[in-house]
């Protein structure tokens, strides 16, 4: 079968480098809306009305909308430094975090031999990254997930180099900052990794303690009421909650009995398959599957939420199923599911308007993971009439996977973050600029007993 042949030359390279770049930016110019930051805006109010006004981090709104913040206490500690900017200087902090965070995944995911895959390998991966959609969503609403990913990825990093010794203080913080990432700590019991597991609790009880003592009324509102009220987040049958809970909510089935027991069944396939991984040492197969289910059994995932798959994209293209990963994250970079957004019903409704949580369903059920070597299919490779001379541009050796890596360009990309076990704001209400996935109201019972706090 033949497959597509990327230029050779130094010239043919960096020409097609500069067109893909062209047309990524075309595309994200004109196709998806820009989110106008909301996210960051809601982060930024929050913190200087607790910072400046002595006002209360939960009682905050955006003006004109009913969002306001909903992450644990600690998260708010670890914003502070935006009290000390301006909106504009927010806008560019986040953007930089963001970016370091980015390099900080691809640098994890590419392994040892992240070198070896050139500028050209590197700009085909940031093209391609940069059209996935919940990865333009996290830039575009100056959203955390990147950075808990990072944190995260941190940890699969020393565990798979055996350095062990802080490992869990990136699951740690990250659980602080957001409860999803406790799964993970769930991850390392699984994988009898009781010190890092240990760390973990330890370092998200010490964060969480801490930011109630600097906020004592703000931690007690949050984990008696804010916790339990979905309603603060947004509708749960908005169509960018692509969970278990949005597919049951789209449905019209509001049995929190019917949610619980998918939620069930997907913890036993992910402690079946995530066992496995963890005993043939494939660390970030490990840590892709844990990624996935907690998108699944979270009551909100939204679109930008879904950065948590990264890994597993890379997990298959290094496996030997390059194609396979590369239709799957083609489809999240297209929108598709906001076809729907206005009506989800019908057989072309329950199936496109879910689509991102049955690929993320299929991840966890299919994704390679404690296989033998020899059970897995070789890499496709490029065929010429003439064998090209060895570079080092050419597809080099996985840390794990000895093997080549894909000849689509999705697969270039792939491979060059491929896996080492051994990665003035306005609110708009278009169905593509929908801050959060729901024009509901917010919480009726506000943190202080007084009237809510306005900008």
């Amino acid at each position: 079968m033949s497959t597509l042949s990327l230029p050779r030359t130094e010239r043919g390279r960096a020409l097609l480098v500069l067109a893909l770049a062209a047309a990524v930016t075309a595309f994200t110019a004109t196709v998806p809306l820009l989110r106008d930051f909301f996210d960051l805006r809601v982060y930024y109010g929050a913190v200087h009305t607790w910072v400046h006004h002595d006002g209360r981090i939960y009682d905050y709104r955006v003006p004109g909308t009913e969002y306001g913040f909903t992450y644990p206490p600690f998260a708010a500690l670890a914003m502070l430094p935006l009290a000390a900017m301006g909106r504009t200087t927010a806008v560019a902090a986040s953007l930089l975090v963001n970016l370091t965070a980015l390099a900080v995944v691809m640098r994890i995911l590419a392994g040892a031999e992240w070198r070896r895959h050139g500028w050209f390998r590197w700009s085909l991966a940031l093209c391609v990254l940069a059209l996935f959609e919940p990865l333009r969503d996290t830039f575009s609403f100056g959203q955390v997930n990147l950075v808990l990913l990072a944190l995260v990825l941190a940890d699969c990093r020393l565990l798979a180099t055996g350095r062990t010794r802080w490992a869990g203080v990136g699951i740690g913080l990250a659980a602080a900052v957001k409860l999803t990432p406790a799964l993970f700590i769930g991850l390392l019991l699984l994988a009898g990794r009781r010190r890092a597991a240990g760390t973990a609790t330890v370092v998200a009880l010490a964060a969480t303690g801490l930011a109630a003592c600097a906020d004592p009324d703000a931690s007690r509102f949050y984990w008696t009421r804010a916790l339990w009220d979905t309603s603060r987040v947004g509708r749960l049958d908005y169509v960018s909650n692509q969970s278990l809970q949005g597919i049951l909510a789209r449905l019209g089935e509001p049995d929190r009995a019917l949610w619980a027991l998918g939620v069930l069944l997907v913890l036993l396939v992910w402690v079946v398959r995530t066992r496995r991984a963890v005993a043939a040492g494939e660390w970030t197969a490990a840590f892709a599957l844990t990624g996935a289910t907690a998108c699944l059994v979270s009551p909100i995932t939204w679109v930008h939420h879904l950065v948590w798959l990264l890994p597993s994209f890379v997990v298959l293209a290094r496996a030997g199923y390059p194609r396979i990963a590369s239709a799957l994250y083609a489809v999240l970079c297209t929108s598709v599911v906001w076809l729907w957004f206005e009506d989800a019903s019908g057989v072309d409704g329950f199936l496109g308007s879910n689509l991102y949580t049955w690929i993320t369903l299929g991840l966890l059920l299919g994704l390679p993971a404690g296989q033998s070597p020899a059970a897995r299919p070789p890499l496709a490779r490029s065929t010429t009439d003439t064998a090209p001379a060895p570079s080092t541009a050419r597809p080099v050796t996985a840390a794990v996977c000895d093997q080549s890596a894909s000849s689509s360009v999705a697969g270039e990309a792939a491979a060059a973050t491929g896996a080492a076990d051994g990665a003035d704001f306005e609110p708009a209400r278009s169905p593509s600029r929908e801050p959060t996935g729901s024009t509901s109201p917010a919480a009726p019972n506000p943190q202080s007993s007084s009237s809510r706090a306005s900008s």
